[in-house]
């Protein structure tokens, strides 16, 4: 692809509208293993851990693509990514439908995320620079892509109903990849607002700084610990990996990046990538169960609770330019959160119609989260570039696929073995299966087997106790937005004590000057 000062007004709408169409493809993908998973667990007997920790392996390899990408985006250019997104696309679905278990199905996902990650290098930085002094409204904007997929595949996916096999379900995500591929195909691209100021790669490197790194790779060694099938993390010191080698490989990478960058990154920015902990774990955590979570409730009409607030979500994505004019980007955070938070609590307990008015407080809440987040730092931090604006959504997708997914999942295992000892020890001897381990520690989920052979009435107690597990999933997850909550008042707060949040625009003038000062006062 060609690389353009300046395009026209025409070229920028078509690569902003393929942009929006390749992240639809993204939540396509997301949206469909809602309406499987229950499918997966049934055919290949998977406990609810493990339905997490597919769950999560659609989100935390994003994160390896999207920060590999950020970092050559510029030099190998955005069109190539693209490409590069688009075969990714393609394998995943066809390793999907080939599975034959949970590791294929882990893999087959693993790739999907990796394409996913592929396409949000992209797509972020190029519609930042399209739209370089709006970047919270067109960001919000283009997000709103994801929300749309949500709903088409959700739809397409229900409308196939329960007696239709889960692998053409899988095959829709082809529909979005070829249109995405087709649109973008031959469309020239931007020079990067980092790179057309002069900014140097060192200086895009500082902006994260050593902390920011440490903070990406420990969570990624995470999961390639789980994996690896090494010991818990969680059970031992912070920094206490078990397997030596991954240990020194974290130090001496992250001293590495320091001795280059002389810089720990900023400290606000090191404060967004937190808070990208409990936000992603609000929303893709609880979004990747919210239908498995609604089952005992509405049954086969579950999946609606999730297109329903994606609806939501796509529809006030596109007006957030007003909103942001009127309470800036960290008021409308503090007051997405507040809702969010409402949302939650309600959900955990609601049944019947109160579902619905609770999702729609949840749909609200939840809707500004992430659009937003990447607003404030394309405009806090430009010199950054691809890296920083990409680095939020990359902790998110971490947090989401290696605590959030797994950790809702856990929560359930546990309280179900826990309730139904205490109530039945009987039918607990009778449906427990083997202790399994995750970076939770250890735990005992039901024997899907081994349900075939109980009786009605140890069926029916086994599913009361799943579903008063699932509600409380709910409610404990809605500290996360409490925690979001406070750290963007106290925010607020700080802006307020140095005359208020502005955003900053890169300039030849402003780069010419001493370079980032990566620990000292904000700009």
């Amino acid at each position: 692809m060609n690389k353009m000062d300046n395009l026209t007004d025409k070229q920028n709408q078509l690569l902003f509208w393929g942009c929006f169409a390749a992240l639809a493809a993204t939540s396509f993908g997301f949206i469909v293993r809602t309406q499987v998973i229950g499918d997966w667990g049934v055919e290949f007997g998977l406990s609810e851990t493990e339905k997490g920790e597919i769950f999560g392996v659609g989100l935390w390899p994003f994160c390896i693509s999207i920060i590999l990408f950020s970092l050559i985006v510029d030099r190998i250019g955005y069109g190539l990514s693209m490409i590069i997104a688009f075969g990714l696309h393609v394998v995943s679905a066809i390793v999907t439908i080939l599975a034959d278990g949970y590791w294929m199905l882990y893999i087959g996902t693993f790739i999907l995320a990796l394409g996913n990650g592929t396409v949000e290098a992209a797509i972020n930085p190029v519609v930042a620079t399209i739209y370089p002094k709006e970047k919270t409204k067109w960001l919000n904007i283009l997000h709103a892509g994801w929300p749309a997929g949500l709903v088409l595949g959700g739809i397409l996916a229900i409308l196939m109903g329960p007696e239709t096999s889960w692998k053409w379900k899988v095959a829709l995500v082809l529909i979005p990849v070829i249109i995405y591929g087709f649109v973008l195909w031959g469309r020239k691209f931007p020079v990067q607002e980092r790179v057309k100021a002069g900014v140097s790669y060192k200086d895009m490197l500082s902006e994260a700084g050593a902390l920011g790194f440490f903070l990406i790779l420990y969570i990624i060694l995470l999961e390639i610990n789980r994996v690896a099938g090494l010991s818990p993390l969680v059970e031992g010191e912070l920094f206490s990996l078990p397997h030596i080698s991954l240990t020194l490989l974290l130090v001496a990478v992250t001293v590495a990046y320091y001795l280059y960058t002389e810089s720990y990154g900023r400290p606000l920015f090191i404060i967004l990538l937190l808070i990208m902990v409990p936000l992603a774990t609000t929303e893709l955590g609880t979004d990747s169960w919210i239908t498995e979570l609604m089952v005992p409730f509405l049954g086969d009409n579950a999946g609606w609770v999730v297109v329903y607030t994606a609806l939501i979500m796509m529809i006030l994505r596109f007006y957030a330019g007003p909103i942001v004019h009127r309470i800036s980007p960290l008021g409308l955070l503090a007051l997405s959160s507040a809702i969010a938070l409402v949302g939650l609590i309600i959900l955990s307990s609601a049944t019947g119609f109160m579902i619905f008015i609770a999702a729609t407080i949840y749909g609200l809440g939840k809707t500004f989260f992430w659009p937003t987040m990447l607003g404030v730092a394309g405009e806090r931090f430009p010199k950054g570039g691809a890296l920083t604006l990409n680095a939020i959504t990359g902790v998110g997708m971490l947090a989401a696929g290696v605590f959030g997914a797994a950790f809702l999942g856990n929560i359930q295992d546990k309280q179900i073995d826990s309730d139904l000892l205490a109530l039945n020890p009987a039918v607990h001897a009778k449906a427990m299966g083997d202790e399994k381990s995750s970076i939770f520690g250890d735990y005992k989920p039901i024997d899907q087997q081994k349900m075939g052979s109980l009786s009605a009435s140890d069926k029916s107690v086994i599913s009361n106790i799943q579903t008063n597990a699932k509600q409380g999933a709910l409610s404990t997850v809605a500290v996360f937005p409490a925690i979001m909550l406070l750290s963007y008042l106290g925010m607020m707060m700080y802006f307020r004590s140095i005359g208020g949040y502005r955003p900053i625009h890169l300039n030849q003038e402003e780069i010419s000057e001493d370079s980032v000062d990566s620990v000292g006062e904000e700009e």
